[in-house]
């Protein structure tokens, strides 16, 4: 079971493999803990390769009848065997996966959801907790994944002014980790971020570049100040999976998630995920596909080799979506802000223009004067003066 966990990197299948794992092996009827079930298939499955491969086999007819009966969906059975298959190979199982494969159901290759609405974002962020508003404004302006939050420092986050004021922040996401990237937040996302930090700030904890963007709360009311400064102080990581519990709770309680009807498995749009696509639905009104791709963290295949746009060209093209991605400020404010960088932009491309127009004019005029001086030359040669006043 060591070598099955080794193998979890991120956080989200941390937390989901495990209990796909255990989905088959419940299915075989063991009891017990998880790490006593998984060392009994593994024991018996060693003895014999054969008996695991027709009893993966049955877990899949199993659950093919579940779908037929519209109790799961095809791509469910498909992540129970990735689980499995894992566990198998961490612990140098050899099983013919091409044969248990060939039993799987087509399944959709995108989960058919929708990114939430303005309106459903902005009644989410009245829920009563003061970390609502900094998590949910940094993941639809930057389409962070829910298990980047395990990574986030204060440090990460880098506020970028333009004439004295500010047009966006940095995001530093999966620093230290192999899938470490950048991207950007709105002037909304890093202000809610940075109230949060003062608001910490002011109960007594101190701040550091290392301080974890996301922590446990404490009581503010009714309590002494001095008891009050020790509960703050001692700050406790709020991981991704308490931060998907608490957006989980605050959509129940403010009316947006309601109990499933008969047949119907999910809800119209992902706890956590729907704010990616809102991310990616939004900026793909103004940006280039590709480079919306490079600001969610994704590989882009083969143009990952090829094209290497700037930071500043993606943060100029992220730009043209902050009005977008903005959920409460002025947009008005933002749409004029960002109409003045463009006229700025557009005023140098004018100026450089101009003096590239100008140094045209003077190389042609040069041009003039030396083809008249070669003509004049040309014509004392042919009058026989030049020779005379040699």
């Amino acid at each position: 079971m060591a070598s099955f966990v080794y193998a979890l990197k991120a956080a989200e299948t941390q937390r989901q493999y495990p209990r796909r794992f255990r989905a088959f092996l419940d299915f075989l009827g063991y009891r017990g803990t998880l790490q006593d079930q998984a060392k009994l298939f593994l024991e018996n499955a060693r003895q014999n390769a054969q008996w695991a491969e027709a009893e993966i086999m049955k877990f899949v007819a199993f659950q093919r009848e579940r779908v037929e009966a519209r109790e799961i969906v095809g791509s469910t059975i498909r992540n129970y065997i990735k689980a499995t298959k894992l566990f198998c190979q961490m612990n140098d199982l050899v099983l013919n996966w091409d044969k248990i494969r060939r039993g799987l159901p087509s399944a959709r290759q995108s989960a058919n959801d929708r990114a939430p609405t303005i309106e459903e974002i902005k009644r989410l962020l009245e829920y009563p907790d003061r970390r609502m508003k900094p998590i949910v404004h940094t993941m639809v302006s930057s389409g962070i994944r829910i298990g980047s939050w395990d990574y986030l420092c204060w440090k990460h986050v880098s506020p970028i002014l333009e004439n004295g004021k500010l047009i966006a922040a940095k995001l530093q996401v999966y620093a230290g980790d192999p899938e470490e990237y950048y991207c950007f937040i709105t002037p909304e996302a890093y202000t809610s971020l940075n109230d949060w930090m003062e608001f910490r700030s002011g109960y007594g904890e101190v701040i550091t570049g290392n301080s974890w963007l996301m922590r446990d709360i404490w009581q503010t009311t009714n309590i002494t100040y001095g008891a009050k400064l020790g509960l703050a102080t001692s700050p406790k990581k709020l991981r991704s999976s308490g931060i998907r519990r608490l957006l989980d709770r605050a959509l129940w309680e403010q009316g947006l998630r309601h109990p499933l009807v008969n047949g119907v498995r999910r809800h119209e749009w992902k706890v956590a995920h729907g704010f990616r696509k809102f991310f990616k639905t939004q900026t793909e009104r103004t940006m280039k596909s590709l480079n919306v791709e490079i600001l969610m963290g994704h590989n882009i295949g083969l143009a990952d080799s090829y094209y290497k746009p700037s930071e500043q060209e993606l943060l100029k093209e992220y730009l043209s979506a902050v009005v977008l991605l903005t959920i409460h400020d002025d947009k008005t404010k933002l749409e004029k802000q960002l109409k003045e960088l463009e006229d700025k932009s557009n005023d140098n491309e004018y100026i450089i223009e101009g003096r590239l127009h100008e140094k045209e004019v003077q190389i042609q005029s040069l041009i003039k004067r030396q083809e008249k001086f070669e003509q004049l030359i040309q014509s004392l040669i042919d009058s026989g003066q030049l020779k005379k006043a040699l």
